[in-house]
């Protein structure tokens, strides 16, 4: 009914090595965007159970208004019947009037009852879906902040296993509560311009790999970029431009995990950004060298996804 969304605080987790001001503030900005998207969903609902709360509060002034109007109906019947009652045989035009009308105020009391039925069975459905929607809420919550945990946990043995490579600078892990990534440099996994991952790339892939073997409830995209240097004229046949490069490396990243390090390939994806989502500036060797980068991206199943 609802997507997965979640009630609480947005916590932060950025164990990454050395994260700069700017990436930090960056990391900052994403978390917002996100405890504002979750805001959002939950000022939905609570708009949903105000609509609810106003449906039921409008059913009750109804079944109040139809009680008292059965009253009113009960009552004049009584009045009919006792006249009737009390009338002689003879008063026989002044019988069939009466008659009929208790047969007109036993018909609207008949109708009374069906929408007084009615009414309140419309009532008591209001007040399961009431009842369902904050159970939904409640459990989509215990759901998410389960999925934070878990992915926590991913992330520690991440940060552990990849220790010496973080600690050099060469890999930075991040966790924004349910999205998790690892970014590579380019130099650990690819030589200049080349698609075939280097000795200490595959080490470094194994290690990924036997965490994120274990990961089942998680989309895990491969992001390739590049910088803004053009393509060389050598390699432009190949790689017409930085597009065919980044997603050749993130295809071959993917194979690589599938192949050899066993991760289930109906939780991999693989795409290419070129140059067009850099991290930092290309007006240096540094900024560009941090733009060559792969990016193992972390994300909750869509709806309907095989789990």
């Amino acid at each position: 009914m609802l997507r997965v969304f979640a009630v609480g605080v947005v916590a932060i987790g950025l164990l990454a090595g050395c994260v700069s001001q700017s990436k930090y503030q960056t990391l900052e900005t994403q978390a917002a965007a996100e405890k504002m998207s979750l805001e959002q969903e939950i000022a939905s609902l609570r708009s949903q159970q105000q609509e609810l709360e106003g449906q039921k509060k409008s059913l009750e002034r109804q079944l109040s208004s139809l009680r008292d109007e059965l009253g009113r109906r009960e009552s004049e019947l009584s009045s009919v019947n006792q006249q009737l009652a009390s009338l002689s045989h003879e008063s026989t035009a002044q019988r069939s009037e009466l008659e009929a009308q208790r047969q007109s105020l036993q018909n609207q009391i008949a109708s009374l009852n069906d929408r007084l039925s009615s009414t309140e069975q419309r009532a008591s459905e209001l007040a399961a879906q009431k009842e369902d929607l904050a159970n939904q809420k409640a459990q989509l919550a215990a759901q998410k902040d389960e999925e934070i945990r878990r992915l926590r946990g991913t992330y520690d043995t991440l940060v552990k296993d990849l220790e010496s490579e973080i600690a050099k600078g060469e890999i930075k892990v991040k966790q924004i509560r349910d999205r998790l990534s690892v970014q590579l440099v380019e130099k650990i996994l690819f030589d200049s311009g080349k698609t075939d991952i280097k000795p200490q790339g595959k080490a470094v892939l194994d290690k990924v790999g036997t965490v994120l073997r274990t990961v089942t409830d998680k989309q895990i995209r491969i992001e390739g970029y590049t910088d803004s240097v053009p393509i060389s004229a050598a390699l432009r046949s190949k790689y017409p431009t930085n597009w065919e490069l980044s997603t050749r490396r993130a295809t071959t990243v993917l194979r690589y995990l599938q192949d050899n390090t066993g991760v289930d390939g109906k939780y991999l994806s693989a795409v290419g950004y070129g140059e067009h989502r850099p991290v930092a500036a290309n007006d240096t060797e540094q900024g560009r060298a941090e733009n060559r980068r792969i990016e193992i991206v972390l994300t909750p199943l869509d709806a309907g996804e095989m789990q």
